[in-house]
């Protein structure tokens, strides 16, 4: 059973807290996400270790670094933030422990270190003797096995933070007690990446909107010429996909924007059934962009399918994603979302009904 931030007793925060975030984004929003947890934790921990990581580098990457993420966390908490750019371990455990109550540091990105994705014991040993007790509250790196967010709840007692909290809260209402009619719009570049949720919603959701690359790829398995569209090309997947093809409640593009012998987005028709089928709803989930994003003439069927979404105040409305998110920010529709998800290969996992590492660590912790 996760034990979580919101419901420990103030005695058991006393220490050190290790808060494991994820700063991995274009701009600030997760970053915002979790200051209700650094805040309870600064109203009851003694000081605040935060470990982070940007990108997939080899080694040490200057452009990676989390020097500009401790000045801007250090912006919006108006408290200064202590980056700390190397992992000599005996020296950060010294620091800390001469910090004065309240103090916060953010150390170097943790995937500079090989042994962080390797999910090293090592390096979850030297991580956990820096604090006291161990949060996590990075969703979006929780289907990861890393150390800084798996092997290190072997070492210290375990929470999972508040952001994590409201993630598993507002994602498993939608899997387990929707109201209906569901309807779950899936976009973005692959169908494959999506099979997990597809098959798990197949008897739960009433309606599956398909844009994008999931639209692209089920329409070539029914014979439709695509041509040079974006779709799914591994022979296991199309495999798999094939009777998803069949869904009697799978619901594609009427019509399809095209330019240069390739699907661009959804077409006129195709935006009227869609916002039909939202209007209607009382749970909707939307993961992925439904055509090129990046150019607003092709932006057209997210931009109404996001509106729609907004407009029907009975329904609980979920999303999640990088692209979804930064889009529905660009436009700011973001807040007009009942749940946005800080996840998104995590939120595809989690839909699923895939335990994710970071969750079960905590369950074991």
């Amino acid at each position: 059973m996760v034990r979580f931030l919101s419901k420990a007793k103030s005695t058991s925060l006393r220490g050190t807290a290790l808060l494991r975030l994820d700063f991995n984004t274009k701009d600030d929003w997760r970053m915002r996400a979790v200051l209700p947890t650094i805040t309870l934790l600064l109203k009851n921990s003694s000081k605040v270790v935060i470990v982070s990581h940007r990108g997939r580098p080899a080694g040490f990457d200057k452009k990676l670094s989390l020097r500009k993420d401790a000045a801007d966390l250090s912006r919006l908490i108006r408290k200064k933030v202590v980056f700390v750019p190397h992992f000599r371990f005996g020296e950060i455990k010294s620091m800390v422990a001469a910090a004065p109550r309240g103090a916060v540091f953010l150390l170097e990105n943790l995937r500079f270190l090989k042994g962080e994705e390797k999910n090293g014991p090592a390096l979850a040993r030297s991580l956990a003797s820096l604090a006291d007790f161990y949060v996590n509250d990075a969703f979006a790196v929780s289907h990861r096995a890393n150390a800084s967010v798996a092997a290190v709840t072997k070492f210290l007692p375990g929470y999972a933070g508040l952001e994590l909290e409201r993630e598993i809260a507002s994602l498993s209402r939608v899997m387990q007690h929707p109201k209906h009619p569901l309807v779950v719009v899936l976009g973005g570049a692959k169908a494959g990446d999506k099979l997990g949720v597809i098959k798990y919603f197949k008897k739960k959701t009433d309606w599956f909107l398909l844009g994008g690359g999931p639209a692209n790829t089920i329409l070539f398995l029914k014979g439709a010429d695509v041509k040079k569209s974006v779709r799914d090309r591994d022979p296991r997947d199309l495999k798999a996909l094939k009777s998803v093809a069949g869904y009697k409640n799978l619901v594609l593009p009427d019509d399809i924007v095209w330019c240069d012998s390739m699907i661009w987005d959804i077409g006129p028709k195709a935006i009227r059934v869609f916002k039909k089928k939202i209007g209607e709803a009382r749970t909707i989930l939307w993961s992925g962009p439904l055509g090129l994003i990046e150019k607003k003439k092709y932006a057209r069927g997210s931009i109404a399918v996001a509106r729609a979404v907004t407009r029907n105040r009975r329904a609980f409305s979920v999303a999640g994603g990088g692209e979804t998110v930064m889009f529905l920010k660009k436009y700011k529709l973001d807040k007009k979302f009942s749940f946005i998800s800080t996840g998104g290969g995590a939120m595809v996992d989690f839909l699923a009904g895939k335990k994710l590492p970071g969750i079960a660590a905590l369950e074991k912790a």
